[in-house]
């Protein structure tokens, strides 16, 4: 502007006027140059006012094609905005502590007693308050146990309740700079002396949900087990504890733990606060040196253990990882899924933007004329590509208002997925400025994607040729097909790794769900019991009888936990007086007719009678048998059956065991993993002089004569009741089938299978979609070649190879570039698989036909309107 203000002034002077003078007439420069942009905004604004009613009109012209593009952007970014609902609450968002970015968690890094590597964060609580005066200066460490559903009461027994607990340092909330809602929050006073200061904080969610938000809820009480907590405060409104996906509704000190002195048992995480400036490397050795050592010294007595055992203890490896988001279980175990979720998504968008680009593409066909006119009359390029951004601005925007409805629906449903019925997993997913500008960025970078090219082909067109009838833009339209068939490459490469993704999810889910478990879940029952005061095994055996009498009850009997529940009894193994395996046996006891109960076939020997006892025989699986009991015969053949071996304890002492029988392999703690060597042991045990003890635990597993949940749910409801009634000092703390047991262990399997199979769909749809839009605009675009061809005495399959052939051809690159894309992907992800290769024949062959399909169905509609194409007409209008 101001160069042109002094042309007219140079041009004034040329003219003979005096250059002051010419100044003064023309007046302040500033202001002509405010005006003259006031103009220009304006004229851009009602320029752009335009654009929008004429994008309109064109959407409402096309009403099918504006349609199919709205609705496959639209569940695109909504499964996007939903996978960033999830791995933001998840794994990304910080906790409303005081500078998360300064917060690590403690992790170790080693090899198991099968020296396969292992991380674990458990610590047990003398070694953190060594390693915490050992950071001190340096950094403040918090502990913070794994956040259990346990049994708890604010009345009577009968009013039992579950409630997700946390014991966490009493310190924790000033280090993190949190407040309380109402009374106060612990102090470091109330994490001295063991159980000296029994008191609870509530979370402000659970006193919202429970109490309705009541004041009155201080100083009331709650029993947990057998100790009472007075509530003395309720937390700040937006902390739910340190673990994401579980919200925490009760907080205790740590010195009410009933481990905390116990140096062998890990129940906590450590969580580091650092100091600005400190060195994290030098705090981690430090901090290395001290737990090292107190391993070393703890162990120093041990005489179980064999060299190697003893090793994987105390050599690891101590990292400090951030923890900005928290820790949780949940997080390593869906931190990988719901990365794939992402990309998942991410592909089902990268296919939708080029089905929507290719359709756009397709539709300027038909403007041609349109823009050569508005270019005749003088329109430049940059206003045409506004033009047509506007209207791809008017789709993305639709889209993302249909999409956000999906994923303000779609996420919560996910989490549903996540958890189970007994252990409900609960994510915050609040719709606050993070979900927005991510939402925002989505639609500007969605916009861009898809109506950039085809704007800028749509700019592009050469007037003369458009009016005449010719070429549409300034390139060969060969060249405008080339591009619309490698944006159909692109769309069936992403589509194979798609559904070839989702086949090996879904696959993995199958094998898992029907993986041969050695007994049958149908129709068992689990009763988790307590005794408070302790039972005789006589007592447990009575009201064993009791409920075998209730009706609908086929058979019960008792275990010390229930198969599968990932509980776990472990120890090395001395066969012949040898030395402490390095491999280690598993143990749980059960009573005489539990293998019956579970249904587990019997391969050599009996089961336990009623004067059996632990220690003294034992019944071992197949596995046990392999892997400890067949080492010491030379000879193959050998019945394993009045062998005997011992289980050496950490006092030096052995625990002798005479096999009696063996039982067919089953899973001890988990699905997945491969099958453990498993001693099964006498429910009822006795000490050194032969006396029997209490139990304090037990599960009794039931029988029923039905096999449908709710009539099993209905009869455990009944047994609970029944239970209660005797009177008889036992308590069921928890009721559930064997098969929810099984299905909780597959819940991520499950979750992305069907997630995999919806996102597949979506992604033949569009795909489907985008190739029939190419198709069309290849018979629109070929109609008068088509005629001549026809008649010339062209056949049908002749025509039908002209319109599919090159396609086709693309079909193929994009499937091939697809298996290269699976192949590799494969890798990173093949921990989430069971028992699948991604290289077996089957898994690349499915989505190949599947998308085979596909095309063959948006092929039919394109070449039989080629097939209808008149040559008379066509010559005519020649």
């Amino acid at each position: 502007m101001d160069e042109e203000f002094e042309s007219h002034i140079e041009e004034a002077v040329a003219a003979g006027r005096d250059a002051d003078e010419a100044r003064r007439a023309f007046g302040s420069q500033l202001r002509q140059r405010e005006a003259s942009r006031a103009v220009r905004v304006a004229g851009w604004l009602d320029g752009l006012r335009a654009d929008v009613i004429f994008g309109w009109r064109q959407l409402r012209r096309n009403r099918v094609t504006s349609a199919a593009a709205v609705l496959s952007l639209a569940l695109a970014m909504g499964a996007c905005v939903s996978a960033f609902r999830l791995i933001d609450a998840l794994l990304l968002r910080p906790l409303p502590v005081m500078h998360p970015e300064r917060l690590y968690g403690l992790a170790r890094h080693g090899f198991d007693s099968r020296n396969v590597p292992n991380s674990w964060d458990g610590w047990a609580y003398p070694d953190f308050a060594l390693m915490r005066a050992a950071a001190k200066g340096d950094a403040e460490l918090i502990a913070a146990s794994y956040t259990d559903r346990l049994d708890l009461t604010y009345a009577t027994d009968e009013e039992m309740e579950k409630g997700y607990v946390q014991y966490v340092s009493g310190w924790m909330f000033d280090s993190l700079g949190l407040k309380p809602s109402l009374g106060r929050l612990f102090t470091e006073a109330d994490d001295r002396g063991h159980g000296a200061h029994p008191y609870a904080v509530l979370s402000y969610d659970y006193w919202n949900r429970r109490f309705g938000r009541d004041p009155k809820v201080m100083g009331r009480t709650l029993r947990l087990g057998d100790q009472l907590f007075e509530i003395v405060g309720v937390g700040p409104e937006t902390f739910t504890g340190t673990e994401p996906g579980t919200v925490t509704e009760i907080f205790l000190p740590t010195m009410m733990h009933r481990w905390v002195t116990r140096p062998d048992a890990d129940w906590h995480r450590a969580l580091a606060i650092v100091r600005p400036g400190v060195a994290i490397e030098s705090l981690r050795a430090k901090l290395q040196a001290v737990s090292s050592n107190f391993d070393a010294e703890r162990l120093k007595g041990a005489k179980g253990l064999s060299r190697h055992a003893y090793d994987s203890f105390v050599n690891y490896r101590l990292s400090f990882d951030a923890a900005a988001a928290g820790v949780s279980v949940m997080q390593e175990d869906y931190r990988k899924a719901l990365t794939w979720i992402g990309v998942l998504v991410g592909l089902v968008l990268l296919i939708a933007c080029a089905n929507v680009a290719n359709l756009m593409t397709a539709q300027s066909a038909s403007r041609a004329r349109e823009m050569a006119l508005r270019v005749s009359i003088g329109a430049g390029r940059a206003r045409l590509v506004q033009m047509v951004m506007v209207e791809s601005a008017m789709l993305a925007l639709g889209a993302a208002g249909l999409g956000s409805v999906l994923a303000w629906q779609a996420a919560p449903l996910v989490v549903r997925l996540i958890g189970t019925p007994d252990n409900p997993a609960r994510l915050i997913l609040p719709a606050d400025w993070r979900v927005l500008g991510f939402g925002v960025a989505l639609v500007v970078g969605v916009m861009l994607l898809f109506g950039l090219l085809p704007a800028l082909r749509a700019s592009a067109v050469k007037p003369a040729d458009a009016l005449k009838g010719g070429a549409l833009a300034s390139n060969d339209p060969l060249a405008r097909r080339r591009m619309m068939h490698g944006m159909i490459a692109a769309q069936v490469a992403f589509c194979f790794l798609v559904v070839f993704v989702a086949g090996l999810f879904v696959e993995t889910f199958n094998r898992l769900s029907h993986k041969p478990l050695g007994f049958d879940t149908s129709g068992l029952l689990l009763l988790e019991s307590v005794a408070p005061q302790g039972k005789m095994p006589a007592a447990w055996t009575q009201m064993g009888e009791t409920l075998r009498g209730a009706p609908g009850v086929a058979g019960v009997a008792e275990s010390g936990w229930p198969l599968m529940s990932t509980g776990s009894w472990n120890g090395s193994i001395a066969v012949n007086g040898g030395p402490p395996s390095v491999d280690w046996g598993y143990f749980l006891t059960v009573s005489p007719g539990w293998f019956e109960t579970m249904r587990m076939r019997m391969v050599a020997g009996r089961e336990f009678r009623a004067s059996d006892a632990f220690p003294g025989a034992a019944v071992v699986n197949e596995t046990f048998v392999r892997m400890f009991l067949a080492g010491v015969h030379s000879n193959g053949n050998f019945d394993p059956v009045g062998m005997t071996f011992e289980k050496p304890e950490g006092d030096g002492t052995r625990t002798r065991c005479e096999v009696v029988g063996v039982v067919a392999d089953a899973p001890y703690r988990y699905v997945r993993e491969a099958t453990l060597p498993v001693a099964f042991m006498p429910y009822r045990s006795v000490d050194a002089k032969g006396v029997e003890q209490p139990e304090h635990n037990g599960t009794f597993l039931v029988r029923a004569k039905v096999a449908k949940e709710s009539d099993l749910l209905a009869l455990g409801a009944e047994l609970r009741r029944r239970v209660a009634q005797t009177g008889a000092g036992f308590r069921v703390s928890n009721v559930q089938t064997q098969q929810e047991l099984l299905d909780a262990q597959t819940v991520r399997e499950r979750m992305l299978a069907m997630l995999g199979v919806f996102f597949a769909g979506v992604a033949l749809l569009m795909a489907g979609i985008g190739l029939y839009g190419v198709l069309n605009y290849s018979v629109l675009q070929r109609r008068r070649e088509i005629g001549i061809r026809v008649a010339v005495g062209a056949r049908g399959a002749a025509i039908a190879r002209l319109v599919a052939g090159s396609v086709f051809g693309m079909v193929v690159v994009g499937v091939l570039a697809g298996v290269a894309l699976g192949l590799g992907s494969a890798r990173y992800i093949e921990t989430l698989f069971y028992q699948v290769k991604a290289s077996d024949a089957g898994m690349l062959l499915l989505p190949s036909m599947v998308i085979l399909a596909v095309v063959v169905l948006a092929t039919v509609p394109a070449v039989l309107r080629a097939l209808r194409v008149d040559p008379a007409e066509i010559l005519r209008a020649e």
